[in-house]
Formats: structure tokens, C-alpha cells, sequence
């Protein structure tokens, strides 16, 4: 398996909205847990790819931090990938899916670095602010299956994402009063799941060590998605999304083809 070759199939499917059969890729007979070398190597040369065509990297997004997902993955780590400015959608922004090939959305909690994380750091004293966040997922996959490196090695389903209003940890009491907050995802105005931030590794805190340990240093600046608060849902277009999470206030984006 050359990392090259599968990062520039995924790219391929990514701009075409074709997705790769699963099992295809060379990497899934390595295991769950013996291919991620490979895998992280492949999302290196993916993002590669991106930055080359003139995106910049923004920051860092998280998965399986939902302890029973790691369970029933069979994995005993979080995984994570890279994100760009093309991938950011304003704050109650228009999304255009219709070069997605089956996108999804998550509520999430996120955090902007006021200065550099580094592994072994303190990360309560580098975060500069805190945001409810949407993201949308998409796998280049058929039918959105794959192996764990596999979906690796896809920059973990990267596809978009918005931030609310940032708050300052010190008005919240410090970072660490984000434990158990409640998390609403509406669409077009109805709930289609509810949750809570504990649901994110107890405390999304613990993702940003987490986040540092696997892709730092990270400068100061950069946006970490710390973790879906609540399963996925299919995101079809002309639909209103809208996360609320207690304390934080509301994320906002409109699908559809951009104006």
C-alpha cells in the first residue's frame, strides 16, 4: 500500500462524491489496531494534498472519544484528524452538501487555543475560549463502512464545521465546568438528539490532552473539536441546524447550494 496512491483515491473520491468500496484500500487486513501507522500516514499525504491547493490548516478534530464507541471499536485510543479553513462554515452560514456524497451532523464542544499546547501540558491554561460546534461528517466510503484505518486514513470523515459565540473559560468557572452540560441538535426546529458533554470522554477537557498527545504541539490559534456530544443524523440539504449546549448558547448552518 503506497500512502500516496490511497491519499490521492481519497482525494479523488472526496472532489468526484464517489465513494471507494471498502476493503479496497490495502489497509483493513492490518487489524484494528496494527494498520494506524499506515493509516496516519495516508491522512498526512490526504491533507497534503489540500494544503497544496491553497487551504490552511485551522486545527484538530477528535473521534472515539465516546468511551463506549472505543469499546465496541475494539480500540483502546482516540483517533484524530486535521482540519482547513475551506472546511469552516460561518456561525448561521450556508453549507453547500451537494458535493458530499452522504453527510452527517453531529453536535460538539469546541476549544480555541490562546497559546501553544504541548504534550504533558497543562490544558486548562492554553484554552482562550469554548463554543458549541456542529460538524458534518462524510465518509469516502460506500454506505459510510469502513475499518478503523480506513477511516484514518479518510482525515476520520472530515467534512465541515461551525463554531458558535467563544466564552472565555473564566466566565464559565474555569474549562472544567464543561462536564456534564445539556446538548440539544435540532433540525428545522425539531430535536433529533439530545445528550450531554459528559458523553465526550467524561469531560471534554480530557480531549485536549488527548489532542495534544496525538497531533502537538498545537500553536496558539488553533480550534479543537473535541468529540460528538450525541450520535450522527443524516444531513439532507435546505435543512436548519441548530446545536444548543447549556451555558454556551446555539451553533447555527443552513444546507443547500451555495448562493
Amino acid at each position: 500500500m503506497n500512502p500516496t496512491d490511497l491519499a490521492e483515491r481519497l482525494d479523488a473520491a472526496a472532489r468526484d462524491a464517489r465513494p471507494l468500496p471498502s476493503g479496497t484500500t490495502g489497509l483493513t487486513e492490518a487489524g484494528p489496531e496494527g494498520g494506524t501507522a499506515a493509516a496516519y500516514a495516508v491522512q498526512e499525504a490526504l491533507v497534503a494534498l489540500r494544503l497544496a491547493r491553497g487551504e490552511r490548516p485551522t486545527g484538530v478534530k477528535l473521534g472515539f472519544t465516546s468511551l463506549a464507541k472505543m469499546r465496541q471499536m475494539g480500540v483502546a485510543d482516540l483517533i484524530h484528524g486535521r482540519l482547513t479553513d475551506r472546511m469552516a462554515v460561518p456561525d448561521g452560514g450556508r453549507l453547500d452538501i451537494s458535493g458530499l456524497i452522504h453527510p452527517r451532523v453531529e453536535p460538539e464542544i469546541a476549544f480555541l487555543l490562546g497559546a501553544e499546547l504541548t504534550p504533558g501540558g497543562d490544558p486548562a491554561a492554553a484554552v482562550a475560549g469554548v463554543a458549541p460546534a456542529l460538524e458534518v461528517i462524510d465518509s469516502r466510503y460506500d454506505g459510510f463502512r469502513f475499518s478503523l484505518p480506513e477511516v484514518i486514513a479518510d482525515n476520520t470523515s472530515a467534512a465541515a464545521y461551525a463554531t458558535g459565540p467563544w466564552t472565555r473559560p473564566e466566565a464559565l468557572g474555569g474549562p472544567r465546568a464543561l462536564a456534564n452540560l445539556g446538548v440539544v441538535l435540532e433540525l428545522d426546529g425539531r430535536p433529533a438528539e439530545t445528550g450531554s458533554t459528559a458523553a465526550i470522554l467524561g469531560d471534554p477537557l480530557l480531549a485536549l490532552a488527548a489532542a495534544a498527545r496525538l497531533a502537538g504541539p498545537l500553536p496558539a490559534g488553533t480550534v479543537i473539536l473535541a468529540g460528538a456530544a450525541t450520535a450522527a443524523v443524516p444531513l439532507p440539504p435546505g435543512t436548519h441546524v441548530r446545536a444548543t449546549v447549556a451555558r454556551l448558547g446555539a451553533v447555527r448552518l443552513t444546507t443547500g447550494e451555495a448562493p
